[in-house]
């Protein structure tokens, strides 16, 4: 599922082509996804005017003129692509926009949004904040989060501190992916418990989250199977990969071998020798 920086770099190449933008056409391919689908969506969206789009967690926010939002979760396959000339569509491609300047009445851009598992979301609400988001945790790019909030948040959880930041309730936006590489780059077992991490481990781990969030966004993410950005690239960060998916592999710090252990339901890369 695409994490933080994936949903990141999705969100900066959308904004020059959504924001101030109206939707001239709008097409629905079918009534659900993960979910069912608003009803009338492309009727309710089409002459709409966007705003700049926004992120929250894993989760894209675009607003609207009227005081509504577009939802969009990519799930476990989903992407979005962007064309300058109307693509044809394919049998997975379940949602596209027909865009234009906002003083235009001729689109000049299309958003398509492809999810072949379906596991994706897209949602029209309010201004009211939505329920998906309204115990999201603050997120680790942010101001709010600190050495001193992970501490506080963790404190007295004795669960494994991997399980903890995949919590989104939590921290907002961090996966598999990227919670194995922080605590590498912070040398913290993902074994330790949640509530040991306090004073420097925490300082380390808030500085490794924030490193490795920044770096992966540099890089346009991770592609591992599914991610791809909206132009058409990949994500160079899979190259800079330090444990995640390197299991029996040499740790390029120590040269022991990468092990994998499974945590709640999910697999966990690190290395023995440098994560204590």
């Amino acid at each position: 599922m695409p994490e933080l920086p994936e949903v990141e770099t999705v969100r900066l190449a959308l904004l020059p082509a959504l924001e101030n933008h109206r939707i001239i056409t709008a097409h629905v391919g079918r009534p659900d996804l993960r979910w069912p689908l608003p009803e009338k969506l492309a009727d309710r969206l089409t002459g709409r005017i966007f705003g700049a789009p926004q992120r929250r967690g894993k989760f894209l926010l675009v607003p609207l003129d009227g005081r509504e939002t577009l939802l969009l979760h990519l799930g476990m396959s989903g992407s979005i692509r962007l064309h300058d000339s109307p693509p044809k569509l394919g049998a997975h491609d379940h949602f596209m926009l027909a865009m234009a300047p906002v003083d235009g009445e001729v689109a000049t851009n299309f958003m398509v949004f492809n999810d072949p598992r379906r596991f994706g979301w897209i949602d029209l609400f309010s201004d009211e904040i939505h329920p998906m988001l309204a115990q999201m945790g603050p997120e680790p790019l942010g101001n709010m989060f600190s050495e001193a909030y992970l501490a506080a948040a963790f404190a007295n959880r004795s669960g494994p501190v991997k399980t903890a930041l995949l919590n989104q309730q939590l921290v907002a936006g961090i996966g598999n992916i990227y919670a194995c590489e922080a605590l590498f780059y912070a040398g913290i077992s993902p074994r330790r418990k949640a509530g040991s991490i306090k004073a420097r481990r925490a300082q380390r781990l808030t500085a490794a989250i924030r490193d490795v969030l920044q770096r992966a966004i540099a890089e346009g993410g991770t592609s591992l199977r599914d991610h791809v950005q909206p132009g058409g690239e990949i994500g160079y960060f899979v190259q800079q990969l330090a444990v995640y998916g390197r299991e029996g592999q040499a740790c390029q710090r120590c040269d022991s071998r990468i092990r994998a252990i499974v945590q709640s339901g999910r697999s966990t890369f690190y290395c023995p020798t440098c994560q204590r």
